[in-house]
């Protein structure tokens, strides 16, 4: 694979790999995933990837697009969603200290985006019973960044995906999420103004380095 050397900052190593394949981004999880188990520092893949869809294991044949869409089928909780340019997506790939608190490990994902998007003058919230990070107003909810994960042998796998810049034609082909009801939005939208992945990517890994080193654990 052709990433970037590592930088480590704190217990967690980064990785900037910018647009790569998402199967290819998949191998490259699973390689890290394994050395992490066996004792590799943990780490936070940084990515972009060509446009594609990926469907959880609670995905429903009919939340699939019914175009002909090419869908991968991934091992990650959550339903169907959409990856492409313009949207930051993070693999956190982390020892948990607490191995099977994962409703608390997404929780502070959300917390990092969250703090990423007021940096921007965007409000994000968390919803009871709903997983990724809302906007909410007299317009009602969207959705501006999508979580799933997947816990194996106390290691985290796959994330999260903010939509900076994207087209967000993607997914009116989908019911994202399983949530016919959700609007989709991005920072772009929410801000009136040409935003960039650059722009952003600094700012996200700032706050999700520091809220993966909470939850964290240095040594199998």
């Amino acid at each position: 694979y052709n990433w970037d050397v590592p930088v480590t900052e704190s217990e967690i190593a980064v990785i900037n790999s910018g647009l790569l394949d998402y199967e290819k981004s998949w191998a490259m999880q699973r390689e890290i995933h394994q050395s992490v188990v066996e004792g590799a520092t943990n780490t936070l893949v940084l990515i972009e990837h060509p446009s594609v869809y990926t469907a959880g294991r609670r995905t429903d044949l009919l939340e699939r697009p019914q175009d002909g869409t090419p869908v991968i089928d991934v091992d990650r909780g959550g339903r169907i969603t959409w990856h492409g340019p313009g949207q930051i997506v993070g693999y956190p790939i982390v020892r948990l200290e607490k191995k099977n608190e994962l409703v608390g490990f997404v929780r502070n994902l959300e917390e990092a985006i969250i703090e990423t998007l007021a940096e921007f003058g965007i409000t994000g919230i968390s919803i009871a019973g709903k997983t990724g990070v809302w906007i909410k107003d007299e317009n009602g909810e969207r959705k501006i960044c999508a979580i799933g994960i997947r816990v194996a042998k106390g290691v985290t796998m796959h994330g999260f995906a903010l939509n900076v810049c994207p087209d967000l034609i993607h997914f009116d082909h989908i019911v994202p999420c399983g949530m016919p009801e959700a609007e989709t939005t991005s920072m772009q939208k929410e801000l009136k103004r040409t935003i960039s992945i650059e722009e952003v990517t600094p700012v996200i890994q700032k706050h999700m380095v520091k809220a993966l080193a909470r939850v964290s654990k240095l040594e199998p």
